[in-house]
Parts: C-alpha cells; structure tokens; sequence
C-alpha cells in the first residue's frame, strides 16, 4: 500500500480510500457473531431454504426437502419435493395451514435469491397477499443462517439416523422427517426451558412415544384382512409418525408400501436384515 506523509500531503485523511488496494485486497465484512433482533410473535418471520438435490432418490421419488421455520417459535416444517419448481404450491399449502393453526398472518418471508424465490409467480404471491419477501445477497448464506444452519441440522441427523440402522441412502427423506419431528420437541439455545412445539402450540408435549428410528417393527394385521392361520403381524421398518393420519408410519421393504398402525410391537435394538 502506497503511504502518504502528512508534512508532504496537508489534506492526508486516514479513511482515504486507496483505489490500488481496494482492487488488490478488498475484503469482506464480517457478518455479526449474535442475532440482535427476533421476532415477537408467530410469523412475523419466516425463513426458508431448498436442499438438493440429493442422490439418489428418495422412496417416494424425490429429490429435495424444503424447509420453513418461525422465527418466533422456531419450529420446522418440512415439504419433499421432485423439482424446484413445486416451491410455490408448496408455500401456498404451508400458509394456509399455519396461518389456520395460529391465526396470526405471515408478515414477511426471508430466503435466498435462487431462482424457484425470485420467480416472477412466488413474488406476484406474496405482493398480493401482503407478504414483504426478503432475500439476502448472492453468496451470503450466513444472512439465510437459521434455514442454511436448520438445513445441515437435519442432514446432520438423517446420516446418523440411516448409519445407525444401516438403511440405504433412499431412505433419506423417512429420516429428515423424523430428523425435524425430533427438533421440534427438543430444547433449543434460542428459546428458554420450551422447545419449538411448545412455543408454537403452547401445550406440553409428551414424548413417551418415541421409538427409534430404522428399528424392526410388527404391526398387527386386522381380522378383516386375513384368515385364521394366516400371520397376525407383519414385520416393517419404523420409518416415523403419521402427518394427517395418527399411527406410526412402518414401511414393508418386501412390499414397498407404507403403512399406518397404532397397534405395534417394536424391537428397537433390532435392524432390517
């Protein structure tokens, strides 16, 4: 860096600008260690992020999980997803249901400048339904952290949970779900002594029916659906819990169906063979 002497250059000021170096060595400015602002209420912020896409395909032939988390409660919900381009349809769906559940109205809607964002559907959407769509800088993830944080969280988990129970790579997306069902009822540093599911719902959860994940389960098999020497379980994969449908969700690798069922013996130090 050139040097300037004060006794030779009287109007010398030490902020100047050196255009040389601004070219040779601009740096980037640090991004704040501590997050100083939070939301007060239930939707007033909502962060999001795409994941993907991710090899090989899920069960259910999908190749990317999208995320939306409150700021307020930081709870999480997760969408699967065969495109990008599904984004939308799935913030729609999103909306309508935590905005029914809270009856608050989401304010405003932070993530990234990729294209299935900035596409002129979801900004025409979120204009007309009152919503400030925020986005952060290209190459800035650290400005997005709570989705890109939340987002290897989960892909964090998903490799330990399938490792575990040594289940193949296309069982990711049973595992980000489970992965985001754990998150939502466990403690967190940014709430105090409640987790996600209880600042959002404001009940206490129970959490006596958690099994784990990949364990060998039997599901009983109704009277309806079978003779009198036929088997009365069949054994699955315990892959979950029910979204719309109460249960736990197994999944028959030799019939590749998932099924839904209350009534369920578990081995949980047992792996699919």
């Amino acid at each position: 860096m050139h040097l300037i002497d004060k006794k030779v250059c009287p109007t010398y000021h030490p902020d100047e600008v050196s255009e040389s170096c601004v070219f040779s060595k601009h740096h980037r400015s640090s991004f704040a260690k501590e997050v100083n602002w939070k939301a007060n209420k239930p939707l007033k912020l909502v962060h999001t992020d795409v994941c993907g896409p991710i090899n090989p395909m899920s069960t259910g032939q999908n190749r990317y999980f999208l995320t939306f988390i409150d700021d307020f409660s930081r709870k999480t919900w997760v969408y699967f997803l065969k495109r990008k381009s599904e984004v939308l349809n799935c913030f729609k769906d999103f909306k309508a249901i935590v905005e029914k559940q809270s009856g608050y109205k989401i304010i405003t809607v932070r993530s990234d400048q990729v294209g299935e964002y900035t596409a002129n559907d979801f900004e025409v959407f979120c204009t007309q339904q009152g919503i400030r769509h925020q986005t952060t800088p290209a190459y800035t993830p650290q400005l997005n952290g709570v989705a890109e944080r939340k987002n290897r969280t989960i892909l964090d988990m998903t490799r330990s949970l399938l490792k575990a129970k040594k289940l193949p790579k296309q069982y990711w997306a049973e595992a980000v779900s489970y992965a985001v069902y754990l998150l939502n009822r466990c403690p967190t540093r940014s709430l105090q002594a409640i987790t996600p599911e209880e600042a959002w719902s404001g009940h206490k959860l129970s959490v006596t029916h958690l099994r784990v994940f990949g364990c060998v389960a039997y599901a009983k098999i109704s009277d309806a659906r079978r003779t009198k020497l036929d088997d009365k379980s069949e054994k699955c994969i315990f892959v979950g819990y029910g979204d719309r449908r109460m249960g736990y969700k197994l999944y028959n690798p030799i019939t590749k169906k998932v099924i839904m069922s209350r009534d369920v013996i578990f081995e949980e130090d047992k792996t699919w063979q």
